[in-house]
C-alpha cells in the first residue's frame, strides 16, 4: 500500500467517525483528562453515554467486553433498546455526576447490552432519516388540531419503537388527541417532551455574534435567569436586538462578568443622587467603571452640558451637598464629540490604519509631492507638426 492509498484511507475514516457521531463536536463535549492514566483493576464499570444533541445519561456496562470513548452501544430503554455514543469513561464519570446532582448510591442505573452490530447501526440510520419528515408531519397535525404549541424537534429510539417529540408552549397544552393520532400514524410509542426557548437552541446549536458555537450547545447544562437589571449594572444600552439571542431570550454572556460589575460598583456613589453647584443641578449620565470615571449633565443649560468627573471628585461634592454648601464648578465641561469617540488605550492595527486609506485620489512619487497632470488645451496645428516631424 503506497503513501496515497494511506492517506485515502485515514481520510475515509476521518469520515465515518464525523457521520457516525453526527458531526456533534462539541456538544456538551467533556475533555477526559484522565485518558493517558492506565485504567486500574478496581475501576468503576459506570459510562456517560451521548444520544441526539444534547441528551445523555448513565449507564452500567454489563457486557463482557471492553468499551472505550466514542464506542457506539446498545442500552436499555423502555421498552427496547436505544443506541448511543459513549462519551465519558473511568473515574471522571462520577465527577460529572456529582456536577449533575446524582447520587450513584441511589440512582438506579441502566444497563448497556454491548457494542452495536451493523444491524442495530442499519436500522438506527434509517430510524435517523425519518425524524425530519416525521416533525414536518407532527406540526401539520399539531395546525389541525388547533394546538397552540411548536414540535422543534423529534428523535427515535434506536429499534424505533418509540419516538420523543420535544415541543414548546407559552401555556399548558392538552395533547392527549394529538398523541392518539401520532400513534396511529407513525406505528410507534409517543413522548412528548416540553423543552424551553433556551434549551430548543442548545439541541439545534449554531454560532453565535462572537464567532463561537453557542455556549447552551458546547457546555452550559443549567440555565440561570438573565434580566435587564444584569445590563442597567454593566451600563449596556437596553437594546433588544443587541440583548436577545438566537433564542429570542436575553443573552446568558450577560451574567457572565456581573459579578465583577457589582463588585467593582461597590465603591461607587449612589446614582440617584443630584449634584449641586453654582452651575446648577447635575443628573448622573453614565459611568465608566473600571476607569472609575462618571458624567453627570444638566446645569443652567437645560441639560446639554456633560460634565466628567472622578470617583474621589463625585463623593466630595455629595459630601458638601449634605453639609449645605454649593461647589463652584464641579469640573471640565466634556463636548459631545468625545463622548461618542471610542478611547482605547492599546495599539490596534485596525483602528490604526483607516479603512479607506487606499481610496486616496493621486499617487505618491519618490519626492512625496502629488503630481498632477495637467490639462492642456487640444492644438490641431500642433498635433500636425508633430506627425511632420515623425515622418521626417
Amino acid at each position: 500500500m503506497d503513501s496515497d492509498d494511506i492517506r485515502d484511507k485515514n481520510l475515509d475514516d476521518k469520515h465515518d467517525r464525523c457521520t457516525r457521531c453526527e458531526n456533534r463536536c462539541g456538544k456538551l463535549d467533556v475533555y477526559d483528562w484522565l485518558q493517558d492514566i492506565p485504567e486500574l483493576p478496581g475501576m468503576s464499570d459506570i459510562v456517560e453515554v451521548q444520544f441526539k444533541n444534547t441528551r445523555k445519561g448513565f449507564y452500567r456496562n454489563t457486557s463482557q467486553t471492553k468499551i472505550s470513548k466514542s464506542d457506539i452501544v446498545a442500552v436499555e430503554a423502555s421498552p427496547g433498546h436505544d443506541i448511543g455514543t459513549i462519551t465519558l469513561t473511568g473515574e471522571l464519570v462520577f465527577l460529572q455526576m456529582k456536577k449533575y446532582g446524582f447520587d450513584p448510591s441511589q440512582y438506579e442505573f441502566k444497563r448497556v447490552y454491548r457494542k452495536a452490530k451493523p444491524a442495530d447501526l442499519e436500522k438506527w440510520e434509517e430510524a435517523k432519516k425519518e425524524e425530519w419528515r416525521t416533525m414536518m408531519e407532527s406540526r401539520t397535525i399539531a395546525q389541525d388540531l388547533g394546538l397552540n404549541m411548536k414540535i422543534g424537534d423529534v428523535e427515535y429510539q434506536g429499534d424505533r419503537t418509540k419516538a420523543i417529540f420535544y415541543y414548546i408552549a407559552d401555556e399548558r397544552v392538552d395533547f392527549r388527541e394529538l398523541i392518539k393520532v401520532l400513534a396511529d400514524r407513525f406505528k410507534v410509542r409517543i413522548e412528548m417532551k416540553q423543552i424551553g426557548a433556551r434549551q430548543e437552541a442548545g439541541r439545534i446549536g449554531g454560532i453565535g455574534p462572537c464567532g463561537r458555537e453557542l455556549c447552551c450547545s458546547t457546555w452550559m447544562t443549567n440555565f440561570v435567569s438573565v434580566t435587564t437589571n444584569s445590563a442597567r449594572d454593566q451600563e449596556i444600552s437596553l437594546n433588544p436586538q443587541k440583548l436577545a439571542g438566537q433564542c429570542g431570550k436575553l443573552k446568558c454572556c450577560l451574567n457572565y462578568e456581573l459579578d465583577n460589575y457589582i463588585e467593582a460598583k461597590k465603591d461607587f456613589p449612589d446614582t440617584s443622587l443630584i449634584l449641586e453647584s453654582e452651575e446648577g443641578r447635575f443628573s448622573h449620565f453614565k459611568t465608566d467603571v473600571f476607569k472609575k470615571l462618571m458624567w453627570y449633565s444638566g446645569g443652567k443649560a437645560g441639560g446639554s452640558n456633560v460634565v466628567m468627573l472622578s470617583v474621589e471628585r463625585v463623593k466630595e461634592v455629595i459630601e458638601a451637598n449634605r453639609s449645605g454648601e454649593k461647589v463652584e464648578k464641579l469640573g471640565v465641561e466634556v463636548s459631545s464629540s468625545v463622548l461618542s469617540d471610542k478611547v482605547s488605550d492599546f495599539g490596534n492595527v485596525l483602528e490604526e490604519d483607516s479603512i479607506t486609506r487606499f481610496d486616496e485620489k493621486g499617487s505618491k512619487k519618490r519626492g512625496g509631492k502629488n503630481r498632477k497632470r495637467k490639462k492642456r488645451p487640444l492644438n490641431r496645428q500642433n498635433n500636425k507638426n508633430v506627425k511632420n516631424r515623425k515622418s521626417n
